[in-house]
């Protein structure tokens, strides 16, 4: 199987062993406390789970400033994106050397992990400045990932954690969430040798489907495995659970048996383009894929990002800095003259007109009329479940 990224082993940091994590709760009792905001408590979900292996903790200024800067850490990982617990109240954590994070995603904020402090470090509004504009490529506080990372605390608390829990993941979406650990060991249950992974915030239309049937033909895969984020979207977004049903019933009838893996990770969408879809990369490969589909506007949001930036990025990173490989796709839409889905750079004689597409805008207020969609565009139990939310929205 393909090797984690930077490690010959996963470097998981949930605690495995019950007796010893209610030990560690415990001792946590006595510890001071830190709230977290939700992107640091998807970090430390992300960090527990394996996705972010080698990583130990989060980042300090210097190695924040380093990965936006180059997409290296001070001591030479490749990492494109800062992981970071960050805070503007660091009253009750100073001059101490463990730490209780708390949850700010369920009720009554409960321990997520413990961290051993290493450093407290304010960032100045240039090292923000700095990041986020590397990180993003803009400044545009309108853009969702931008917003969120400006407005999260001055400070920078640095260091290793353990982690004691999966937040709301493991309970919400029982069926769906698992770690990179648990992943590897259903690929190798299954004797899959090569996994191509496909990255989801959104539901599964036609093409879609087609995509990922597409890329496992081409790279002569065991399987795929259709990876759904779970965590926070921005406000318009189709929820996790409604995502969940309509990809679970679009697999059930039109993918061959034992074919596919519907998983979900624990993360907040950054929304970050390139950069995030090097991180997507990251993900599947520590989860044992060696393929990821990199498609149009892959992770992007409005304007920000040329449609095809997502891929040109690979073509930049240091040799080795990767094992997986990257399957690059096209726009695919479904063809009238063709009567199938294609990718629109197989097919230079057609013109948009000989193509079934609906924008997103126009796509959510069918559902929300209660229209059918074309059965051209999306699978018909597909778009009821979709149709059921939005009218139930309404």
């Amino acid at each position: 199987m393909i090797k984690p990224h930077g490690s010959q082993t996963l470097t998981p940091l949930f605690v495995e062993d019950q007796l010893e994590r209610e030990v560690l709760l415990e001792e946590a009792k006595s510890f001071p406390k830190l709230l977290l905001d939700s992107s640091s408590a998807a970090n430390a979900v992300m960090l527990g789970a394996g996705y972010f292996t080698p990583l130990e903790g989060y980042m300090n200024r210097a190695d924040a400033l380093s990965v936006a800067d180059t997409m290296m850490t001070s001591s030479g990982l490749f990492w494109p994106v800062p992981c970071l617990n960050r805070t503007d109240d660091i009253s009750q954590i100073k001059e101490t050397e463990k730490i209780a994070l708390l949850d700010p995603n369920m009720p009554g904020n409960p321990v997520l992990a413990i961290q051993t402090v290493d450093s407290i470090e304010e960032i100045s509004s240039e090292d923000l400045k700095q990041m986020t504009e590397r990180t993003f490529g803009t400044l545009d506080e309108s853009h969702p990932g931008v917003g969120t990372f400006l407005s999260a605390g001055r400070y920078i608390v640095s260091g290793p954690i353990r982690v004691l829990n999966y937040s709301y993941f493991e309970k919400d979406f029982p069926d769906t969430f698992r770690t990179a650990v648990q992943i590897r060991e259903d690929i190798s249950s299954r004797g899959w040798e090569t996994v191509v992974a496909f990255q989801t915030r959104n539901p599964m239309h036609r093409a879609h489907e087609e995509l990922c049937k597409m890329a496992k033909k081409a790279v002569n895969a065991d399987g795929v495995l259709i990876h759904m984020l779970l965590g926070k979207l921005k406000k318009g977004d189709i929820p996790a659970d409604v995502r969940d049903a309509a990809i679970r019933k679009m697999v059930e009838l039109y993918f061959p048996a034992n074919t596919v893996m519907i998983t979900g990770y624990g993360f907040d969408m950054l929304y970050a383009g390139p950069r995030e879809a090097v991180l997507h990369a990251i993900f599947r490969q520590n989860a044992g894929c060696t393929h990821l589909i990199v498609g149009r506007d892959h992770a992007g949001v409005g304007n920000y990002y040329g449609p095809f930036d997502a891929q040109e990025i690979f073509k930049t990173l240091p040799q080795g800095a990767l094992e997986i490989e990257i399957f690059n796709a096209d726009h695919t839409a479904y063809s009238r003259k063709l009567n199938k889905v294609v990718m629109m750079r197989d097919v230079p004689d057609h013109t948009s007109e000989d193509f079934v597409m609906l924008s997103g805008t126009k796509v959510r207020e069918m559902l929300a009329a209660g229209e059918p969609l074309p059965e051209e565009f999306a699978r018909p139990e597909v778009a009821k479940i979709l149709m059921d939310y939005y009218m139930s929205e309404a």
